[in-house]
C-alpha cells in the first residue's frame, strides 16, 4: 500500500460551504448574487492611482517584512484616532496579505498541539480551519438569534477548560451582521483576565456600522496586552483585490507572528501598500459615502425580508442580513438551492458558517438597489410557493 501523501490535518477540513453555490451560479444567466462578501464598489480612483504611481515610479521591490514604516505609522495613528488604542508602529504593527494571512500567521505563532481556541459561531469559514492547521483544537461557542447573535461571557465560560488558550471573536460579524455592545465586550474582557486567556479579535468590518459605534476590543481596560487585533482594507475601502491586511499585538506576540510571516510571505505587495497608505490619509470621505449607501440598502432588504415573512433581526454592522428561513419548512441548503435554481438568486446557507447558522441564510446587500428590489420579489415568489 502506498503511503498517505496528504496531511491528515488538511484532509480532515471540509471545503468551504460557500463555494458550491457560487460555482453553480457561474454557469447560469440572470443570477442576482446576494452571496459574495465583497463591496460592489470599485476601489476609489485616487487610491488606485496611488498604487499605479508607485509602479510608475519604480517602487516595485520588497518592503520591510513588517511593511513600510509610513503605512504602519499611518495605521497606528488611525487606530488611535478612532479608538484611543496606541500601537508602536516599529514593533507592534505588521502589514499582511489580507486578513486571512494575518489570521493564519497569528494562529501558527501562538498555538501548540492540544491548545483549545473558543470560536464564537456562526463565523467566517476560515476561523476553525485556521486553528486546526496550526495544530490547535477549535471549540465552538454558539450564539443565538434571541441575543441578536451576540455572544455572552456566561456562554463562553461554559466551554473554558485547563487547555483553553484563546477566545476568538469576530464583530461586526460575518455572516450575521451582529455588533457587540461595549457592555458585553467588557464582560468578555473580565473573563479573559480571570482565566489568563488571549483574545483574537477580527475587526475587518470595524468601519461598517450603522447608527452605533464600534468598540475596539484592544481599547478596553487591560486588554491591549492580551489582544491580537486583526483588520484590513478590503471591506471599508473596497480594496479586496489589493490584499492588504494587518495584525497588531504587543511586541512579544507580534515578533512571533512576524517570524511566521517572514517565512511564509516575505512582505505584502509594495504597490498595494502605497494604495493602502493613500486610503488611510485621504479615504475617509469614501468610507462615509459607502457606509451611507450600504445603510440605505440594509434598510431596504431588512424591511423587505420581514414583510415577506422571513424574520430578520436588525444587523448593525458589515453588509449582511441573516434571515430565518425556518418558516418555509426548508433547511438552509434546501432554501438556498431552490432560491438559486428556481429564482436565480444566489445566497449562502447559514450552516456554511457553522451549525449555529442552521435555519438561516446569509444574504449580502453588496448590490444595486434595483437588483436588491428584484431579488426581494424573487424571494417572495419562492416563499409563497413553499407555503
Amino acid at each position: 500500500m502506498p503511503k498517505n501523501r496528504l496531511s491528515h490535518k488538511v484532509t480532515s477540513i471540509p471545503p468551504s460551504g460557500i463555494r458550491r453555490f457560487f460555482d453553480i451560479a457561474a454557469t447560469m444567466k440572470d443570477v442576482i448574487s446576494l452571496g459574495i462578501g465583497e463591496p460592489d464598489f470599485v476601489t476609489p480612483p485616487h487610491i488606485s492611482q496611488a498604487g499605479i504611481d508607485s509602479i510608475l515610479h519604480g517602487e516595485t521591490h520588497y518592503t520591510s517584512n513588517s511593511g513600510t514604516l509610513e503605512l504602519r505609522t499611518a495605521l497606528a495613528d488611525k487606530l488611535f484616532e478612532l479608538y484611543g488604542v496606541r500601537y508602536n508602529p516599529e514593533n507592534e504593527v505588521l502589514i499582511t496579505v489580507g486578513v486571512s494571512e494575518a489570521l493564519q500567521c497569528a494562529m501558527l505563532a501562538t498555538l501548540d498541539p492540544g491548545d483549545e481556541v473558543l470560536v464564537v459561531e456562526p463565523c467566517f469559514v476560515a476561523y476553525k480551519p485556521s486553528v486546526v492547521m496550526a495544530g490547535g483544537t477549535p471549540v465552538v461557542v454558539p450564539t443565538f438569534v434571541e441575543n441578536d447573535f451576540e455572544v455572552t461571557a456566561q456562554e463562553i465560560e461554559k466551554y473554558i477548560t485547563p487547555r483553553t488558550k484563546m477566545i476568538f471573536i469576530g464583530y461586526p460579524n460575518n455572516p450575521t451582521g451582529a455588533v457587540m455592545t461595549k457592555k458585553r465586550l467588557l464582560e468578555i474582557a473580565a473573563l479573559a483576565e480571570k482565566y489568563d486567556l488571549l483574545v483574537m479579535s477580527d475587526e475587518i468590518y470595524d468601519r461598517l456600522v450603522y447608527g452605533i459605534e464600534h468598540t475596539n476590543f484592544a481599547s478596553l481596560p487591560n486588554m491591549r496586552e492580551r489582544t491580537i487585533l486583526l483588520g484590513g482594507f478590503s471591506k471599508s475601502y473596497a480594496m479586496t483585490g489589493w490584499r492588504v491586511g494587518y495584525v497588531c499585538a504587543n511586541e512579544e506576540i507580534l515578533a512571533a507572528i512576524r517570524k511566521v510571516h517572514q517565512y511564509v510571505i516575505m512582505s505584502a505587495p509594495t504597490m498595494a501598500q502605497h494604495a493602502a497608505l493613500q486610503a488611510l490619509r485621504h479615504g475617509e470621505q469614501d468610507v462615509r459615502d459607502m457606509v451611507n449607501e450600504y445603510d440605505l440598502r440594509r434598510q431596504t432588504i431588512l424591511a423587505g425580508l420581514n414583510s415577506i415573512g422571513l424574520p430578520t433581526f436588525e444587523p448593525r454592522g458589515a453588509f449582511y442580513v441573516f434571515p430565518d428561513i425556518r418558516p418555509t419548512g426548508l433547511t438552509s441548503n434546501e432554501f438556498s438551492e431552490k432560491l438559486l435554481m428556481q429564482e436565480h438568486v444566489a445566497a449562502v446557507p447559514g450552516d456554511a458558517f457553522g451549525e449555529s447558522g442552521a435555519g438561516f441564510v446569509r444574504m449580502s446587500y453588496c448590490n444595486s438597489m434595483e437588483n436588491l428590489e428584484e431579488a426581494l420579489e424573487r424571494i417572495e415568489r419562492l416563499v409563497k410557493r413553499q407555503r
